[in-house]
Protein backbone atom coordinates (compact mmCIF):
# COMPACT_ATOMS: atom_id res chain seq x y z
CA UNK A 1 0.00 0.00 0.00
CA UNK A 2 1.56 3.56 -1.25
CA UNK A 3 1.95 6.45 1.67
CA UNK A 4 -0.55 8.41 -0.33
CA UNK A 5 -3.39 4.98 -0.13
CA UNK A 6 -2.14 4.89 4.25
CA UNK A 7 -3.28 8.86 4.20
CA UNK A 8 -6.57 8.42 2.61
CA UNK A 9 -7.39 4.87 4.52
CA UNK A 10 -6.65 6.89 7.95
CA UNK A 11 -8.45 9.85 6.87
CA UNK A 12 -11.39 7.64 5.91
CA UNK A 13 -11.61 5.31 8.89
CA UNK A 14 -11.57 8.70 11.04
CA UNK A 15 -14.29 10.06 9.43
CA UNK A 16 -16.42 6.82 9.62
CA UNK A 17 -15.66 7.04 12.99
CA UNK A 18 -17.42 10.48 13.66
CA UNK A 19 -20.23 9.12 11.44
CA UNK A 20 -20.99 6.10 13.25
CA UNK A 21 -21.41 8.34 16.32
CA UNK A 22 -23.68 10.33 14.71
CA UNK A 23 -25.87 7.80 13.44
CA UNK A 24 -25.61 5.78 16.84
CA UNK A 25 -26.79 8.95 18.60
CA UNK A 26 -29.24 9.87 16.28
CA UNK A 27 -31.43 6.84 16.82
CA UNK A 28 -35.05 5.98 14.97
CA UNK A 29 -35.95 8.80 13.17
CA UNK A 30 -39.65 7.48 12.00
CA UNK A 31 -42.53 5.60 14.15
CA UNK A 32 -42.08 2.03 14.17
CA UNK A 33 -45.33 1.13 15.10
CA UNK A 34 -47.74 1.13 11.55
CA UNK A 35 -50.82 3.26 11.36
CA UNK A 36 -53.98 1.27 11.62
CA UNK A 37 -56.98 1.99 9.27
CA UNK A 38 -60.17 0.46 9.23
CA UNK A 39 -60.59 -3.26 7.25
CA UNK A 40 -63.99 -1.86 5.50
CA UNK A 41 -61.27 1.23 3.95
CA UNK A 42 -58.81 -0.59 2.65
CA UNK A 43 -59.46 -3.14 -0.44
CA UNK A 44 -58.34 -6.79 -0.19
CA UNK A 45 -55.21 -6.87 -2.11
CA UNK A 46 -52.19 -9.55 -2.69
CA UNK A 47 -48.94 -8.94 -0.43
CA UNK A 48 -46.12 -8.79 -1.89
CA UNK A 49 -42.67 -10.29 0.10
CA UNK A 50 -39.92 -8.40 -0.74
CA UNK A 51 -36.48 -10.30 -0.16
CA UNK A 52 -32.48 -8.66 -0.01
CA UNK A 53 -29.55 -7.65 1.79
CA UNK A 54 -28.04 -4.56 1.95
CA UNK A 55 -24.73 -4.72 -0.65
CA UNK A 56 -21.90 -4.99 0.99
CA UNK A 57 -19.32 -2.46 0.69
CA UNK A 58 -16.56 -4.66 -0.77
CA UNK A 59 -19.04 -6.25 -3.13
CA UNK A 60 -20.25 -2.73 -4.37
CA UNK A 61 -17.16 -1.57 -5.15
CA UNK A 62 -16.52 -4.54 -7.27
CA UNK A 63 -19.30 -4.13 -9.09
CA UNK A 64 -18.88 -0.10 -9.77
CA UNK A 65 -15.45 -1.33 -10.82
CA UNK A 66 -17.10 -3.41 -13.08
CA UNK A 67 -19.71 -1.04 -14.25
CA UNK A 68 -16.77 1.61 -15.20
CA UNK A 69 -15.34 -1.28 -17.89
CA UNK A 70 -18.10 -1.91 -19.04
CA UNK A 71 -19.35 1.96 -19.60
CA UNK A 72 -15.70 2.08 -21.14
CA UNK A 73 -16.23 -0.81 -23.03
CA UNK A 74 -19.42 0.20 -24.47
CA UNK A 75 -17.89 3.66 -25.87
CA UNK A 76 -14.67 1.47 -27.55
CA UNK A 77 -12.52 3.13 -24.91
CA UNK A 78 -8.96 2.42 -23.90
CA UNK A 79 -7.66 2.90 -20.16
CA UNK A 80 -5.90 5.48 -21.97
CA UNK A 81 -8.85 7.60 -23.51
CA UNK A 82 -11.13 7.65 -20.27
CA UNK A 83 -8.33 8.49 -17.87
CA UNK A 84 -7.68 11.67 -21.04
CA UNK A 85 -11.38 12.52 -20.63
CA UNK A 86 -12.00 12.06 -16.84
CA UNK A 87 -8.66 13.72 -15.98
CA UNK A 88 -7.25 11.19 -13.77
CA UNK A 89 -4.37 8.60 -14.22
CA UNK A 90 -4.53 5.29 -15.93
CA UNK A 91 -3.30 3.30 -13.08
CA UNK A 92 -5.96 4.76 -10.75
CA UNK A 93 -8.75 3.37 -13.21
CA UNK A 94 -7.26 0.56 -13.79
CA UNK A 95 -7.10 -0.59 -10.08
CA UNK A 96 -10.78 0.05 -9.61
CA UNK A 97 -12.05 -1.70 -12.46
CA UNK A 98 -9.85 -5.14 -11.23
CA UNK A 99 -11.45 -4.29 -7.74
CA UNK A 100 -8.08 -3.45 -6.17
CA UNK A 101 -8.97 0.21 -5.27
CA UNK A 102 -11.92 1.57 -3.60
CA UNK A 103 -13.06 4.53 -5.74
CA UNK A 104 -13.64 8.30 -4.43
CA UNK A 105 -16.53 10.18 -4.67
CA UNK A 106 -14.29 12.86 -6.77
CA UNK A 107 -13.01 10.33 -8.54
CA UNK A 108 -16.41 8.52 -9.85
CA UNK A 109 -17.79 12.38 -10.30
CA UNK A 110 -14.88 12.57 -12.52
CA UNK A 111 -15.41 9.03 -14.31
CA UNK A 112 -19.02 9.61 -14.87
CA UNK A 113 -19.25 13.19 -16.24
CA UNK A 114 -16.23 11.45 -18.69
CA UNK A 115 -18.89 9.08 -19.47
CA UNK A 116 -21.52 11.89 -20.13
CA UNK A 117 -23.76 10.20 -16.86
CA UNK A 118 -24.60 11.16 -13.31
CA UNK A 119 -22.53 9.51 -10.23
CA UNK A 120 -25.81 8.87 -9.66
CA UNK A 121 -27.02 7.28 -12.44
CA UNK A 122 -23.25 5.47 -12.91
CA UNK A 123 -23.78 3.78 -9.52
CA UNK A 124 -27.65 3.10 -10.08
CA UNK A 125 -25.94 0.89 -12.94
CA UNK A 126 -23.71 -0.91 -10.48
CA UNK A 127 -26.42 -1.72 -7.95
CA UNK A 128 -28.72 -4.46 -8.16
CA UNK A 129 -32.87 -4.04 -8.91
CA UNK A 130 -35.14 -4.47 -5.68
CA UNK A 131 -38.37 -4.24 -7.52
CA UNK A 132 -40.99 -1.02 -6.44
CA UNK A 133 -40.22 -1.29 -3.05
CA UNK A 134 -36.60 -0.66 -1.46
CA UNK A 135 -36.52 -1.34 2.18
CA UNK A 136 -33.83 0.74 4.31
CA UNK A 137 -32.07 -2.26 5.29
CA UNK A 138 -31.82 -3.22 1.61
CA UNK A 139 -31.38 0.51 0.23
CA UNK A 140 -27.39 -0.22 -1.24
CA UNK A 141 -24.48 2.04 0.90
CA UNK A 142 -21.67 3.15 -0.59
CA UNK A 143 -18.71 5.20 1.69
CA UNK A 144 -15.92 7.12 0.43
CA UNK A 145 -12.97 5.91 1.49
CA UNK A 146 -10.99 9.68 1.80
CA UNK A 147 -13.95 11.59 3.41
CA UNK A 148 -16.30 9.12 5.10
CA UNK A 149 -19.12 10.14 2.16
CA UNK A 150 -21.88 8.14 3.32
CA UNK A 151 -23.95 7.07 0.50
CA UNK A 152 -27.19 5.53 0.61
CA UNK A 153 -29.44 4.92 -2.55
CA UNK A 154 -33.12 5.54 -1.13
CA UNK A 155 -34.91 5.25 -4.37
CA UNK A 156 -35.77 1.84 -5.42
CA UNK A 157 -34.11 1.38 -8.81
CA UNK A 158 -37.32 1.47 -11.81
CA UNK A 159 -38.17 2.87 -14.87
CA UNK A 160 -38.66 6.04 -13.25
CA UNK A 161 -37.17 9.35 -14.66
CA UNK A 162 -36.80 10.30 -10.95
CA UNK A 163 -33.76 9.54 -8.00
CA UNK A 164 -34.20 9.64 -4.40
CA UNK A 165 -30.53 9.87 -2.41
CA UNK A 166 -29.59 10.49 0.93
CA UNK A 167 -26.38 12.05 2.08
CA UNK A 168 -24.39 12.09 5.29
CA UNK A 169 -21.36 14.20 4.80
CA UNK A 170 -18.77 14.03 7.81
CA UNK A 171 -17.39 17.19 10.01
CA UNK A 172 -15.00 18.95 7.55
CA UNK A 173 -15.28 16.91 4.60
CA UNK A 174 -15.55 18.35 1.37
CA UNK A 175 -16.33 16.34 -2.04
CA UNK A 176 -16.01 18.53 -5.53
CA UNK A 177 -17.91 17.44 -8.37
CA UNK A 178 -17.28 18.08 -12.15
CA UNK A 179 -20.29 20.13 -14.12
CA UNK A 180 -20.25 16.90 -17.13
CA UNK A 181 -21.55 14.71 -13.83
CA UNK A 182 -24.86 17.28 -13.39
CA UNK A 183 -25.46 16.83 -17.37
CA UNK A 184 -29.08 15.78 -18.80
CA UNK A 185 -30.43 16.23 -15.54
CA UNK A 186 -32.68 18.91 -12.99
CA UNK A 187 -31.46 18.51 -9.29
CA UNK A 188 -32.73 19.75 -5.53
CA UNK A 189 -30.55 19.75 -2.34
CA UNK A 190 -32.66 19.06 0.94
CA UNK A 191 -30.60 19.33 4.04
CA UNK A 192 -32.38 17.75 6.50
CA UNK A 193 -29.98 18.09 9.44
CA UNK A 194 -26.71 19.73 10.43
CA UNK A 195 -25.35 22.87 7.60
CA UNK A 196 -23.89 22.48 4.05
CA UNK A 197 -21.96 24.73 2.25
CA UNK A 198 -22.71 24.15 -1.21
CA UNK A 199 -20.79 26.11 -3.96
CA UNK A 200 -22.16 25.81 -7.36
CA UNK A 201 -19.75 27.77 -9.78
CA UNK A 202 -19.36 31.24 -8.34
CA UNK A 203 -22.15 30.85 -6.10
CA UNK A 204 -21.74 30.19 -2.43
CA UNK A 205 -24.91 29.22 -0.58
CA UNK A 206 -25.22 28.19 2.82
CA UNK A 207 -28.35 25.88 3.40
CA UNK A 208 -29.31 25.15 6.82
CA UNK A 209 -31.63 21.91 7.84
CA UNK A 210 -34.99 22.78 6.17
CA UNK A 211 -33.76 24.52 3.47
CA UNK A 212 -34.52 22.91 -0.15
CA UNK A 213 -32.24 24.40 -3.54
CA UNK A 214 -32.46 23.60 -6.77
CA UNK A 215 -29.57 23.58 -9.10
CA UNK A 216 -29.29 25.61 -12.33
CA UNK A 217 -27.02 24.90 -15.22
CA UNK A 218 -24.46 22.39 -15.37
CA UNK A 219 -21.20 23.87 -13.33
CA UNK A 220 -18.35 22.34 -11.24
CA UNK A 221 -19.81 22.44 -8.05
CA UNK A 222 -18.49 21.65 -3.97
CA UNK A 223 -20.24 20.22 -1.19
CA UNK A 224 -18.57 21.27 2.32
CA UNK A 225 -19.46 20.95 5.47
CA UNK A 226 -17.72 23.03 7.67
CA UNK A 227 -19.01 22.59 10.96
CA UNK A 228 -17.99 19.90 13.72
CA UNK A 229 -21.00 18.03 12.77
CA UNK A 230 -22.21 15.23 10.22
CA UNK A 231 -24.49 16.67 7.43
CA UNK A 232 -27.71 15.00 6.34
CA UNK A 233 -29.27 15.66 3.12
CA UNK A 234 -31.44 14.46 0.61
CA UNK A 235 -30.45 14.72 -3.38
CA UNK A 236 -33.71 14.43 -5.83
CA UNK A 237 -32.53 14.14 -9.29
CA UNK A 238 -35.38 14.31 -12.59
CA UNK A 239 -33.66 12.72 -15.48
CA UNK A 240 -33.82 14.88 -18.83
CA UNK A 241 -33.66 13.50 -22.34
CA UNK A 242 -29.61 13.89 -23.53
Amino acid sequence: MSIEDRRRSAKGRAALRRQAEFLAASGPRWPRRPLAFPSSVLPSADIVHYDGRMTEPQDLDRRIGARIRIERDLRAWSLTDLAERAGVSRAMINKVERGESSPTAQLLGKLSGAFGLSMSTLMARAERGQGRLARRGEQPLWTDPETGYLRRQVSPRTELPLELVEIVLPPRAEVAMPAAAYAFQRQLIWVLEGALIFTEGSLRHELQAGDCLELGPPVDCRFDNETEAPCRYAVMLLKMAG
